[in-house]
């Protein structure tokens, strides 16, 4: 990070019996519909890559195209949709229901094998003898919102994933507008397979807030609010928030980002972690929430022995 003459704040740090023992530094930008306006860290207009947090603003053509019309899709299927999932059994039955209605099966899903993010599925996978399934990539509804895309404006589904498919060409065109960019930043292929956009975290927050406060996308605000367990699900950040909160949209993307978004005030923040530690990301994300009076999600700042003795403590500077 600092090769690229950014200048990340200190965020993080783990205390053990008065030594510092480890520490993540970041940045932290909050926004509202005109302008961004609070600053920890200072990234000098640098791009990162929105992975998983592209998810909502590619689902936005879900709505343009009249998608969710056509396939008659019900609030959780469109909360897949934008999903970064842990491969549980309702993400799973979800998953299949959509693409029965869109008139395919997974062998058209390019987004890869991995095993599902909950541990207790894991689990139970391991006792039971089963091999992972394609839908339990936390990236298969998104995959499978493309293909619904695709089948709908009569595109080629065998090669959705390319940068040149005129899916892919529309979801730029559109993320562009959304998050207000001036100007052409790098794109790559995202762990899933698909082109993913790099931009500002500022340009980030402009698009979130395009969504989440826009009338016309009230459906994808209504599915995060309404069904937070299939945005992520077992132990993951952004379901612990919506849950907790009921009002704060939040979605988790790799690289150690998160956006949270304050559908009463249309404010938003991001977070982005410089080593992408995801336990750090969870910790600032809940810390800002309560200082911004958001909500008040309890999380363990102690540093514990297994046994369950205090040996330390972990600080947050924010």
């Amino acid at each position: 990070m600092h090769s690229n003459n950014t200048e990340p704040e200190l965020l993080v740090e783990y205390i053990r019996d008065g030594l510092v023992e480890q520490e993540h530094y970041g940045f932290i930008v909050l926004s509202d519909k005109n302008r961004a306006f609070d600053f920890t860290g200072d990234t000098k207009n640098y791009p990162f890559y929105l992975r998983s947090c592209a998810k909502p603003l590619q689902a936005t053509l879900i709505i343009d195209y009249g998608m969710d019309k056509f396939y008659d899709m019900t609030e959780e299927e469109i909360a897949l949709c934008c999903a970064s999932h842990a491969g549980e059994e309702i993400h799973i039955n979800t998953a299949k229901r959509l693409l029965d209605k869109i008139g395919l099966d997974e062998s058209y899903l390019k987004c890869g094998l991995h095993k599902p993010l909950s541990k207790t599925e894991q689990t139970r996978m391991l006792i039971s003898g089963t091999a992972e399934n394609i839908l339990q990539n936390n990236c298969s509804g998104k995959h499978i919102m493309m293909l619904g895309l695709c089948k709908l404006k009569n595109w080629d589904l065998k090669t959705y994933d390319s940068p040149e498919h005129p899916l892919q060409l529309a979801i730029k065109e559109k993320i562009t507008k959304l998050c207000r960019l001036a100007k052409e930043y790098p794109v790559t292929t995202d762990g899933c397979g698909v082109p993913i956009m790099s931009m500002p975290l500022t340009n980030m927050l402009h698009g979130y807030l395009n969504v989440f406060c826009n009338p016309e996308y009230e459906k994808i605000k209504n599915a995060f609010l309404n069904h937070p367990y299939i945005i992520g699900g077992e132990d993951r950040t952004d379901t612990k928030i919506i849950e907790n909160s009921k009002r704060i949209i939040a979605k988790v993307g790799a690289g150690g980002l998160c956006i949270a978004v304050n559908t009463e005030n249309e404010e938003a923040f991001v977070v982005k972690i410089a080593d992408c530690d995801m336990k750090a990301r969870e910790m600032v994300v809940l810390q800002i929430l309560k200082n911004l009076h958001w909500a008040d999600i309890e999380f363990n700042k102690s540093i514990n022995t297994i046994n369950g003795k205090i040996v330390g403590e972990i600080k947050i500077s924010i």
